[in-house]
């Protein structure tokens, strides 16, 4: 597994309570375009419309040498696949208040196929987040005292 991008700007944002791996429609010249690394995942989040689950903000720049640069492409809608079981799992979840699909990661597999991996998340509270910030500082300051220890 390749990792191309990861969107931290979510984990930060939401609680992810599940995730799912799902393939991504893709033109040609958008996957040189990843493959490059010009793609941004901040602010995009997925739907569901009419039975099918859609990936929509997701910034891909258009392709340097592409025979047709599409700018107005670069945030299209993209289709996601996603086997039908689980497409039903996702509509009965996503039916809950609050729950949102937001693309936590994009790689590739093992076989060259460009991967979205989707977490069913919650939105934090302002207060969360600041107590998750506050763990990560203490966490931090006990480990350089530990690492400080160690020396003498």
């Amino acid at each position: 597994m390749k990792l191309i991008t990861q969107n931290k700007k979510a984990r930060f944002d939401y609680e992810v309570l599940d995730t799912i791996q799902a393939g991504i429609v893709l033109t040609g010249d958008e996957v040189k375009s990843i493959r490059a690394g010009h793609i941004n995942l901040t602010g995009s989040f997925a739907t569901i419309t009419k039975n099918e689950l859609f990936l929509l903000n997701c910034h891909i720049t258009p392709y340097d040498k592409a025979y047709i640069k599409d700018e107005e492409g670069a945030s299209r809608t993209r289709k996601l696949l996603v086997h039908r079981r689980e497409l039903n799992k996702l509509i009965g979840q996503v039916s809950q208040k609050g729950i949102t699909l937001v693309p936590l990661k994009l790689y590739f597999n093992p076989n060259s196929k460009v991967k979205v991996e989707i977490g069913l998340c919650k939105h934090k509270k302002a207060a969360g987040k600041k107590q998750e910030i506050k763990e990560r500082d203490i966490k931090r300051e006990t480990s350089r005292e530990l690492k400080g220890l160690k020396k003498y």
